[in-house]
């Protein structure tokens, strides 16, 4: 337990907490437990936060602990799409990870429970507890409901592509507004927030069976209580965040993210955070599993169920039960047990949402790695959410500097069946901040040509994206990767069961090109994302601030 609060040194800090109405009793005897909320009430996502905070705080009391809460960063990253402005959101990560270290340490809590629900908040959330590393529990915030539109099942992905070239005041744009988030919580699909939800859970780091709860559930808040309890335990045990991430816990979260379809974003994160655990993890692991675990999760954007589909059907401990074979189940977790003893119980209630190893929703895994001389470093694709068509295209490359530009073409009618999509200069340092390359792939989707045109980038894309998509291409054209040397016409080979992308360009060529080639003006010339793109490593290092 702390001792920063007796003796002599530590007047002016029993001063202060007794100015905010804690007696002595609480600032001396009793273990302090910082409370990361991350509550913002613009963002479905985090908008009910406080209650669950609230709830964890009575599982603090009620253990004999002292909670703490204070504030962290958040943002929804739906709430700038289509704005430049969206290269901030990798960025944020960062961020928070600087705001939980920065106020943790100061006020030198002796454990933390990390509420927090979307894309790129929950990793910033744990790497600010794996820097600080005192005993750790993450609750995610769960997903919202699901709605409806003329009897079909409506997600907050659906919308682009549902309202894209309408009119906006037309009365089937305001129902699908009105319907696409029904209530508090993480967009329901196999989107980044839901794919971050439930790799707390499978790192360790959040209780067992929880992380999937959907935001408005009773369940939620009964799961934050027992995270309150839980972590003053924890606190007695010194049970921190290094002495569970180790090697093998994470390569059982890249199996998982492999075989659940998660979003290709996941990478990025998992990498950051491995590298701020000290733990060795390279894309050549993803790269290596990628090849061999089927995709055997039907949530959308590779099946037609939601998040809410999955937790009923068992959530994270059913999956892991179907994917046992390919785990270490000695793994230890934030409850003492490991993930074997975990799963020992846990029950597939529904073979269609969660399906057997022998029976995949894609043979090819949910996520693969490709390289070649387009793609030196490595390229990213979401194989299961591609059309069997699609897994191997060749064609004439159609080269656009920003996502914006590349949906203006498609409206158009300058991109045809056939073409290969190249939007550039959207990596973590040429954007900077590596931007989802929403709008582009939304209208791909909406003009029906999700199954006759390619896309390559060296940005990235939202977890709901879809289709022949490929991105996080390595070394990014910014920094003089050969996407940067493509023009308009070259042709460019995409063979995802083998793993190569490619351009019909000879290494003479390409060094020809590269002698002429000069890096553009940088974009942002201060502030924070100025400061990012200085900083940055590369999308296969994880896109993360470092030294």
């Amino acid at each position: 337990m702390n001792n920063k609060f007796v003796g002599t040194d530590a007047i002016m800090r029993r001063a202060m907490l007794k100015g905010c109405g804690f007696d002595d009793a609480d600032i001396k005897n009793k273990p302090h437990i910082g409370i990361v909320n991350t509550y913002n009430e613009g963002a479905p996502g985090h908008a009910h936060l406080n209650g669950i905070a609230e709830s964890i705080k009575q599982g603090v009391w009620a253990a004999g602990g002292v909670p703490v809460e204070f504030g962290a960063p958040s943002t929804c990253g739906d709430m700038i799409v289509g704005e430049e402005e969206l290269k901030y959101e990798l960025a944020g990560r960062d961020v928070v990870a600087m705001g939980v270290e920065y106020v943790s340490t100061v006020h030198q809590f002796d454990g933390l429970v990390l509420l927090a629900s979307c894309d790129n908040i929950i990793p910033g959330v744990m790497l600010g507890a794996i820097r600080v590393d005192v005993p750790s529990i993450v609750i995610t915030g769960g997903s919202m409901l699901t709605g409806e539109y003329q009897g079909k099942e409506v997600l907050p992905s659906d919308v682009g592509v549902m309202t894209m070239g309408k009119d906006a005041d037309s009365q089937k744009v305001r129902d699908i507004e009105n319907i696409a988030c029904m209530c508090p919580g993480a967009c329901s699909t196999m989107g980044t927030a839901n794919s971050m939800q439930i790799m707390t859970e499978v790192l360790g780091l959040n209780l067992p069976g929880t992380a999937t709860i959907p935001a408005v559930y009773a369940d939620k808040k009964r799961a934050a209580r027992s995270a309150g309890k839980r972590i003053v335990s924890m606190v007695e045990e010194d049970l921190k965040p290094s002495a569970l991430l180790n090697r093998e816990i994470f390569l059982n979260a890249v199996k998982t993210n492999i075989a659940m379809g998660g979003s290709t974003n996941v990478i990025l994160h998992l990498l950051a955070l491995a590298r701020e655990a000290k733990v060795e993890l390279t894309i050549d692991d993803f790269a290596e599993f990628g090849n061999q675990i089927p995709c055997i999760c039907g949530v959308k954007p590779s099946g037609s169920y939601s998040i809410v589909d999955f937790h009923k059907a068992g959530g994270v401990p059913a999956l892991l039960k179907e994917l046992e074979l390919y785990l270490d189940l000695n793994v230890s977790t934030i409850t003492g047990q490991t993930i074997g003893e975990i799963i020992a119980e846990a029950k597939n209630r529904n073979s269609e949402v969660i399906r057997s190893l022998d029976n995949p929703i894609n043979g090819d895994g949910g996520l693969k790695i490709l390289r070649g001389n387009l793609a030196p470093n490595s390229a990213i694709v979401r194989s299961s959410s591609v059309p069997e068509s699609m897994k191997k295209f060749t064609g004439p490359a159609k080269v656009f500097n920003r996502d914006q530009e590349g949906v203006k073409a498609i409206k158009a009618g300058e991109i045809e069946p056939g073409d290969v999509m190249v939007i550039r200069y959207e990596g973590p340092k040429g954007a900077p901040g590596m931007k989802e390359i929403m709008l582009s792939t939304d209208a791909l989707v909406a003009y029906g040509l999700d199954e006759s045109v390619g896309l390559i980038t060296d940005g990235r894309f939202s977890g709901f994206n879809h289709g022949p998509i490929i991105g996080h291409v390595t070394p990014e054209a910014y920094a003089g990767g050969p996407l940067a040397l493509v023009e308009n016409g070259d042709i460019i080979s995409v063979d995802i069961k083998n793993s190569t992308l490619d351009v019909k360009l000879s290494e003479k060529e390409l060094a020809a090109r590269r002698e002429k080639w000069k890096q553009p003006e940088a974009k942002v010339k201060q502030g924070m994302m100025h400061i990012y793109a200085q900083l940055c490593k590369s999308a296969d290092q994880g896109a993360g601030m470092t030294i």
